[in-house]
């Protein structure tokens, strides 16, 4: 097992530890020097890394580290901007003699797949809108391999494995008790909404079945999923027969659950549902992001910045 957790790195630590390469390339600097930029992980999070002043002699073997390969590293802990950063020193690919173990290095959802789906499932189950139910029944019928493994983003919230099945229950979880306060809300509605509006990610974002995501597919990349998630909700509710105004309604929900232009929405939510829909994927995204930033984190002492929390340190009380 790992010793050098990287939610426990301290300043200045020099460290000799595995980790999995998220991203890796060479640059150039503003010295005219190459350097090796690269993010690494482990199953606690992850790490920018440097190695300053790469020589041509070494390119060859630092080439043939690839993203996903699991590399041994020899680096001191530093800071920059505010937040922890490695600088190498050595760096080589693992070999079967360092006996490396998988699960170290693959961040997965706290709750197996199988029992996410299954609750998933039991509240479609529930449904009283035959037609919604079926919607909802097609859509994780067609997906479900996919499901069991899939992060919901490449580097933000939940990207971990089953990550998209642990954003979607947890959404689901909220919704049922939105529903006992706001109770003018269309409870099937809102239920359909959290399981279709980001489904597309499905086919956004290019993972392998340990829910590793590397980038995004071509498609994801020039239509990305809500827009991805339109074409399909019209398609599906087209075959199941779904009059054309619900069908819509499904469609905008996807459409808005962004609530800004420059986040991918073209329209804000138009109905109750909607907005609630917007509101319920913060919520569960943000205390994803709260809840992994203060993982490594003493009590009394503040995190490091989050960008995705507009690079806010958060604090953890006595």
């Amino acid at each position: 097992m790992k010793e050098n957790y990287i939610s426990f790195l301290n300043t200045d630590d020099e460290i000799q530890d595995f980790f999995m390469v998220k991203s890796i390339a060479v640059k150039l600097g503003s010295n005219k020097k190459q350097y090796l930029d690269l993010l690494l992980g482990d199953k606690t999070g992850e790490i920018t890394a440097k190695k300053w002043d790469v020589a041509d002699t070494e390119l060859h073997s630092l080439n043939k580290i690839e993203v996903n390969d699991i590399v041994k590293v020899k680096a001191q802990v530093t800071e920059w901007n505010g937040l922890k950063q490695l600088r190498i020193m050595r760096i080589r690919k693992a070999v079967p003699q360092d006996q490396v173990e998988l699960g170290d290095f693959i961040k997965t959802a706290p709750e197996k797949a199988e029992d996410m789906l299954d609750f998933i499932n039991g509240v479609v189950d529930k449904m009283e809108d035959e037609e919604l139910k079926a919607l909802c029944k097609r859509v994780l019928s067609i997906n479900r391999e996919k499901l069991m493994y899939y992060p919901a983003a490449v580097k933000n919230h939940h990207a971990e494995m089953a990550g998209l099945l642990y954003h979607v229950k947890r959404m689901l979880e909220m919704a049922e008790k939105f529903c006992m306060v706001y109770t003018h809300l269309n409870k099937d509605l809102l239920v359909t909404g959290v399981i279709i509006h980001d489904i597309e990610k499905l086919n956004e974002i290019d993972s392998n079945e340990i829910g590793v995501a590397t980038d995004y597919t071509f498609e994801g990349q020039l239509l990305g999923h809500i827009v991805q998630g339109v074409k399909t909700i019209d398609r599906l509710a087209d075959e199941i027969g779904i009059d054309k105004e619900r069908s819509i309604m499904l469609q905008h929900m996807i459409l808005s659950h962004h609530y800004e232009p420059e986040f991918g929405s073209p329209r804000r939510p138009m109905f109750p549902e909607a907005e609630i829909l917007h509101y319920l994927d913060v919520i569960d995204a943000r205390m994803y992001d709260m809840e992994e930033a203060l993982l490594g984190v003493k009590p009394g002492e503040f995190s490091d910045k989050v960008w995705t929390l507009n690079s806010r340190r958060l604090y953890k009380p006595l």
